[in-house]
């Protein structure tokens, strides 16, 4: 029985006895790539549910919302995206009892805009062949090498471990982390000051104030942002000036400096194709060389070394001078 077979059957059995009311998963979007989250209530619904390489949605930000009403949710979750759920109880953004978390495994998912970027237009279909992707296209089939297609979490995985759940289904063992997720901030971090301004000036410039990433995000869970507050005079859709583009996107990551589990799903949400996760990884690493190594959401009820201080903190000057003691 297929993988999207398996998980169906098992949900409707779980909301059938009653342990569940409803289900978050993923459901068939207009184009086979583009799967989008959505809640299934029972059998009818579940014809549209869908798990393969195009789930890349991590479903950790709709349940604030729905973990709200009434009853239990079911979720599925990739490993990765449970490190988003644990940080969202250690916030009580979300009440633990109210969640079934059904952990599913993951090869990696794929990003429809990195297969057109290869060259590859008009597609139909996507098959995979090992660590080839054998694509259908309206102008014949070609082959791309299945690394070149990942999302950009995907290519540098932290591994198949579920950090949380109440049950295993279609999981995989365990693999080690993939790849060296600190490389491009490394690239950067080389640059000269006016370099690494220049880049991101480029970048953030691209920037249409669509909220898109704001809105994926896990951490970002405020009832009210500070970008919706008319009196900020920050709270215009698109950037009044080049100042403010830069200033929307540096401030949120500041906001979630410490909670981000590099989920990724800033870049991912991006239209421009920004890659947001970069500010958010530069912290993280500068985390991991100041305090010693840190996961947020690893575990539920851990507390970022940004908030939590001791007596032992070394001074981050002393730190750098020393060249990056406790990485």
């Amino acid at each position: 029985m297929q993988r999207t077979e398996l998980i169906k059957k098992r949900i409707l059995e779980l909301i059938e006895n009653k342990t569940v009311d409803r289900a978050v998963g993923w459901r068939k979007g207009e184009f086979f790539w583009d799967a989008s989250p959505a809640v299934f209530n029972d059998a009818e619904e579940l014809e549209s549910f869908v798990y393969d390489s195009f789930c890349g949605p991590n479903l950790s930000k709709f349940l604030v919302t729905e973990a709200k009403k009434d009853g239990r949710v079911l979720v599925c979750a990739k490993p990765c995206d449970t490190y988003s759920l644990n940080q969202l109880f250690t916030e009580h953004r979300i009440d633990r009892s109210k969640l079934y978390i059904l952990g599913i495994g993951c090869d990696g998912m794929l990003d429809a805009e990195k297969i057109r970027q290869n060259g590859i237009k008009g597609m139909t279909a996507v098959e995979e062949d090992g660590d080839d992707l054998v694509i259908d296209t309206v102008y014949g089939k070609k082959t791309l090498p299945r690394e070149k297609a990942l999302i950009t979490r995907c290519r540098v995985c932290r591994g198949g471990k579920h950090a949380v759940f109440d049950e295993l289904l279609c999981a995989d063992e365990e693999k080690g982390p993939s790849g060296d997720r600190f490389e491009e901030v490394e690239k950067l971090e080389r640059m000269t000051p006016d370099e690494r301004f220049e880049f991101w000036r480029s970048e953030l410039s691209k920037c249409i104030r669509c909220n898109a990433c704001r809105n994926a995000c896990p951490a970002c869970t405020c009832e009210k942002c500070v970008f919706d507050n008319d009196a900020s005079g920050i709270a215009s859709r698109a950037n009044s000036d080049s100042f403010e583009e830069k200033l929307y996107h540096i401030i949120r990551s500041f906001h979630v400096c410490g909670r981000c589990t590099d989920c990724g799903e800033c870049s991912r949400v991006c239209p421009q194709g920004i890659p947001l996760h970069l500010l958010n990884r530069k912290y993280i690493k500068d985390i991991n060389e100041l305090y010693g190594f840190y996961q947020a959401g690893e575990k539920e009820g851990s507390i970022s070394p940004v908030t939590d201080f001791e007596k032992t903190d070394a001074d981050p000057s002393v730190v750098r001078e020393r060249g990056g003691a406790g990485k």
